[in-house]
C-alpha cells in the first residue's frame, strides 16, 4: 500500500485516518494504482483537493464488515465524500462498483479495510456528463445532441434520474460504423440515431460483475441484445455479424454506470 500512503499523505488525510472513527476504507493496492496508469510522480502532480476527493470516496464514515455488506445488488452507500458507492455481497464475495474485494476484513484500531485491486473513481456527473468528459466519447456526445433534435429527447432521458446502464460506443467505433467523423452525426436522421443509441441502453445499474453470460438484456427501445463471458467480455446486437468487445468497464455514473465497447450495437 504504498501508493495509498503517498495519497493519503498529500492529499492531507493521514491525520483524519489516524482519527477516532470509525471507518470503512475500501483499500486500493499498489496494482490498483498502476492498473489505472498512476505512478508516483502523478500522486505528486495531482492536487491535495483532487487526491482528497477520490480517497475520500473509498471511505466509509462508519465500520461495516464484510458480513454486514447489504445483499444488493448494488446498494447505494454514501462515502465521505459525498458521492455514493454500490454494494453487493454474494456466494461470490463483496463487490464494491463492480470491483470484487480481494481481501475483507483488514482490522484497524479505528475501523476496517478491505483490499481492492482497483480504483474507484467519483462520479463526473449523470451519464451524458460522464459521456463529455471523455475524450473518448466525443462522437457519441455528438450523437447524442443529434439524436434530440428529434422525438425522443435521448439527453434528457440519460440526464434523469434513472437508472441506467449505457454500453458505450467509442469514437473510432463511430467511425467504423461509417461515421469519419462529427459532422457526419451531425447530419445523420434524428430519429435513426435515436433508435440506435436507445439500443444501447439498459434500465438499470448492471456493472460487470452483475453481467451473465448468454443473458438477454431487454434496452430502451424495446430490443434485445445478448452479453456473452468467455476470454472477452462481449456484447452482440441483433443485426450485428459478430458481437462487440466491452474494453472498459464500470465507469460511476450518478444516474448509472458505463461500459465502453469497439463497435455500435445494430437493433
Amino acid at each position: 500500500f504504498s501508493m495509498l500512503k503517498t495519497a493519503v499523505v498529500n492529499a492531507g488525510l493521514a491525520e483524519t485516518l489516524a482519527g477516532n472513527g470509525p471507518f470503512t476504507v475500501f483499500a486500493p493496492d499498489n496494482d490498483a494504482f498502476a492498473a489505472a496508469g498512476i505512478s508516483s510522480s502523478d500522486l505528486e502532480s495531482l492536487s491535495a483537493e483532487a487526491l482528497s476527493d477520490i480517497l475520500l470516496y473509498h471511505t466509509l464514515g462508519s465500520k461495516v464488515e464484510a458480513a454486514n455488506v447489504p445483499a444488493g445488488p448494488n446498494t447505494p452507500v454514501e462515502t465521505v465524500n459525498g458521492s455514493s458507492i454500490y454494494l453487493t455481497s454474494n456466494n461470490m464475495g463483496v463487490f464494491v462498483n463492480g470491483i470484487m474485494v480481494k481481501q475483507a476484513n483488514v482490522e484497524a484500531s479505528n475501523g476496517v479495510i478491505h483490499v481492492i485491486s482497483k480504483l474507484l473513481m467519483p462520479p463526473a456527473g449523470n451519464i451524458v456528463e460522464t459521456a463529455q468528459a471523455n475524450e473518448n466519447l466525443s462522437f457519441l456526445v455528438a450523437a447524442v445532441l443529434r439524436a434530440s433534435e428529434g422525438d425522443t429527447n435521448v439527453a434528457q432521458v440519460l440526464s434523469s434520474d434513472g437508472p441506467f446502464t449505457v454500453f458505450a460506443p467509442t469514437n473510432q467505433a463511430f467511425v467504423d460504423a461509417g461515421f469519419p467523423d462529427i459532422a457526419s452525426i451531425q447530419a445523420a436522421d434524428p430519429n435513426t440515431l435515436a433508435a440506435i443509441l436507445t439500443y444501447h441502453v439498459i434500465a438499470t445499474r448492471a456493472f460487470s460483475s452483475d453481467l451473465v453470460n448468454g443473458a438477454n438484456l431487454t434496452t430502451l427501445n424495446g430490443g434485445t441484445v445478448e452479453i456473452g463471458l468467455g476470454n472477452t467480455a462481449t456484447i452482440k446486437g441483433d443485426s450485428n455479424t459478430n458481437p462487440s468487445n466491452i474494453i472498459a468497464v464500470n465507469i460511476v455514473a450518478t444516474n448509472g454506470a458505463v461500459h465502453l465497447i469497439d463497435q455500435v450495437l445494430l437493433p
